[in-house]
């Protein structure tokens, strides 16, 4: 059966249901649930994990993503997009674990597909080893541990590369360069890492 997604217009005003496919072919408005997974280990050093998409998704193939990234289901509220983290990760976490950060407003064109989202987006602080997730691998390649103040300097342009603990990738650590990342405008990586450093020193209300 189609999985049915909700259609909005620019204003976030409910249009009606369709198809998802029918959703990326013709560029509709939709909601997305986004979690970003941050963590401060015993030394002190903050790190954010990242998700490798699978090489048969239909946007952005092979390309490091956010931690957990999902389209709700028609009808579905932002709570019940919590399923995400188990669907993805294999971990089970309760929507009151979760720090909103806001909606990011987004678009993307991907070989004839247009992608337009309105992306719930949330942290989760949680200090796990990322071998130890049973994340689902029909659904994610891998994942990566990414220092989060080297990726910084990498998206400052001040390194080429850094190097990141990874699982399902067939070696660790990795060596990662901007091309990982899902080619967007509005820099989401560099926006979630800064909130993700000021929510780990313990700032509040943080939008992305």
């Amino acid at each position: 059966m189609a999985e049915m997604l909700d259609i909005y217009d620019e204003n976030m005003t409910h249009l009606g249901v369709k198809e998802r496919g029918a959703v990326h072919r013709d560029g509709d408005w939709h909601r997305v649930f986004h979690c970003w997974v941050i963590y401060r280990d015993a030394a002190g050093q903050d790190f954010m994990v990242l998700q490798k998409r699978g090489p048969d998704k239909d946007i952005f193939p092979n390309r490091l993503d956010v931690t957990v990234g999902g389209h709700y289901e028609a009808g579905e509220s932002m709570a019940e997009g919590v399923r995400e983290i188990e669907e993805e990760l294999g971990i089970t976490a309760r929507f009151d674990d979760l720090i909103p950060v806001g909606v990011r407003v987004t678009v993307a064109r991907y070989e004839g597909l247009i992608d337009r989202e309105f992306a719930d987006n949330f942290l989760l602080v949680r200090d796990t080893a990322i071998g130890d997730y049973p994340y689902q691998q029909d659904e994610v390649s891998g994942l990566v541990a990414l220092n989060i103040d080297e990726t910084l300097a990498l998206f400052a342009g001040e390194r080429e590369t850094i190097h990141a603990e990874a699982v399902g990738l067939g070696t660790s650590p990795v060596e990662i360069s901007l091309e990982h990342f899902i080619p967007l405008v509005d820099r989401p990586f560099y926006k979630a890492l800064v909130l993700a450093k000021r929510c780990l020193n313990g700032e509040k209300h943080l939008v992305i």
